[in-house]
């Protein structure tokens, strides 16, 4: 018998086994061969139901029915003949018992998916580095367990919706977030996966990981990001606020989060705010901060210590920042209610206020020749150059402008462009750009589309104060409105979720 796969029994509500039952483990056999023999592992898979010999399976089925089946049936399946499964004759007796190990088991069913423990023991590992890297204290195995467990329980969930709505990444925009990250280490793709193996990571499971990554961050711009909008009454309104307080400031907070569920009793409301009182207890007491946060927060950041970052103040909740202005670094705050729960800050450092924005903008004008199957390249930087040698000898730029450029928006006015911002050019125009003294013309450079010829009319600094905090409290509202709505989709999306927990003190 060579039947590969393995015994992977799934809720029979989901992918039914033989029987109609359900066990959360996933078997491995020995079978047993003569003294001075090997033992080959034997596995099957469950959902290609194999046609058993009609005759052995009525004599067992009855007794499996009353008894420890994944085991017996393991045992079965081991005692198989190596045959044609067409065959009616009963098997031969095996001489020896085949010996049973658990290679792995399921510890949760999420809707029609499964976490297994090698799948949890794999994720623990990678969260304890991380931690440990950041020289923080971990809690004891079996509670950061429990919190590891609860974000793959999320990242599944968020799997399967992505999955239903056909969202998915290609193999070249993988390909091109890997070598990104590899290059922000300094390190070549391959480097990149030498160093994840020095470490114990599986360069194939890291793959797979910054694969979820992407996907899920496409699902949350689908549901949560694009449906965020932000209107002008709020920026005024936000400005506003700002004013009074001199300006924008950045806040460097941690966070822990006692939630509460939808429609709590007011019991389950009390149990929520002792916690979160008898975690503030230990902080004041001199309990630290971020292993409290890993223990026992249920914030999106719990599993880096709470740490939020750098927050401006538009971008958190009114509650935390009426509570922040009035903290030191280094300072917690109170127990803070919303209607999501019980929260703890701390906050690390805080920076910004009131500040000036300047920008050098630059009058630009341009002589544009495209490169098509009528003009080569050579032909059009022949053309620049004779225009160029034009002007210098007393031919006005904007006249020849006009009759030459082949942009048709700026060709009418001359070429001229008006004032630019940084940013505004192609990269190779703007380092030019940057590069004339004011009024000198370029040599004709080769750009996306063809060769321009730039001449810098002036330079000016402008104050865009205004514009850029309107741009920032647009940005900051948007973050703001869609982390609050990202909250209420996770926490719909676990109350309508069938989650079951197989074994003890997971959930």
């Amino acid at each position: 018998m060579n039947l590969k796969g393995a015994i992977h029994v799934r809720p029979a509500s989901l992918d039914h086994d033989i029987l109609g039952n359900y066990v959360p483990y996933v078997l491995s056999l020995e079978q047993a061969t003569p003294a001075g023999g090997k033992r080959r592992p034997i596995t099957t898979d469950m959902h290609k139901r194999p046609n058993f010999p009609g005759n052995f399976v009525s004599r067992i089925l009855g007794h499996l029915r009353n008894h420890a089946w994944p085991v017996l049936l393991a045992l079965i399946l081991a005692a198989l003949p190596t045959a044609s499964f067409g065959s009616v004759h009963p098997p031969t007796v095996a001489a020896a018992t085949p010996a049973i190990k658990v290679v792995d088991r399921i510890l949760v069913v999420v809707n029609n998916d499964v976490i297994t423990r090698s799948e949890l023991d794999s994720r623990l590992r990678d969260v304890e580095s991380r931690i440990a890297a950041q020289h923080i204290e971990a809690p004891p195995e079996n509670v950061l367990r429990k919190q590891v467990l609860k974000h793959l329980i999320l990242e599944h969930l968020q799997l399967q919706i992505a999955k239903r709505v056909g969202i998915k990444v290609s193999q070249a925009h993988l390909g091109q977030a890997l070598q990104a990250l590899a290059a922000r280490n300094h390190l070549s793709l391959p480097d990149l996966y030498k160093a994840l193996a020095k470490e114990g990571i599986d360069p194939q499971r890291f793959r797979q990981q910054i694969y979820n990554q992407m996907v899920i961050q496409r699902l949350v711009n689908q549901e949560i990001n694009d449906r965020v909008t932000v209107s002008q009454a709020e920026i005024r309104n936000f400005l506003a606020s700002e004013a009074k307080h001199n300006g924008t400031t950045e806040y460097n907070v941690s966070h822990i989060l006692i939630a509460i569920p939808d429609r709590a009793s007011p019991a389950e409301i009390q149990k929520a705010e002792q916690k979160a009182n008898i975690l503030l207890k230990q902080l004041r007491a001199g309990a630290n901060f971020e292993q409290l946060a890993i223990a026992n927060s249920q914030g999106q950041s719990a599993l880096e210590g709470g740490n939020l970052g750098w927050k401006q103040s538009g971008q958190l909740p009114q509650l935390f920042v009426n509570a922040l202005r009035k903290m030191q670094p280094g300072e917690i705050s109170g127990v803070l209610r919303s209607a999501n729960g019980f929260h703890i800050l701390k906050l690390n450092a805080r920076r910004g206020g009131k500040q000036i924005h300047t920008i050098v903008q630059t009058h630009v004008r341009y002589i544009l020749i495209r490169t098509n199957a009528l003009a080569t390249p050579k032909e059009a930087r022949t053309r620049l150059e004779q225009l160029r040698a034009r002007i210098e000898n007393g031919d006005h730029f904007s006249a020849l402008a006009k009759a030459n450029s082949e942009d048709p928006i700026s060709a009418p006015h001359g070429g001229d462009l008006g004032w630019v911002s940084p940013g505004e050019l192609a990269p190779q125009a703007e380092k030019t750009v940057n590069a004339l003294k004011v009024n000198q013309i370029s040599e004709p450079i080769r750009v996306s589309n063809g060769f321009d010829l730039i001449q810098v009319l002036g330079r000016r600094v402008k104050d865009v104060t205004n514009q850029l905090n309107e741009a920032n409290a647009r940005e900051q509202i948007h973050a703001r409105k869609a982390a609050e709505r990202y909250e209420q989709w996770v926490r719909q999306l676990r109350a309508e979720a069938y989650v079951e927990y197989f074994g003890k003190g997971l959930d």
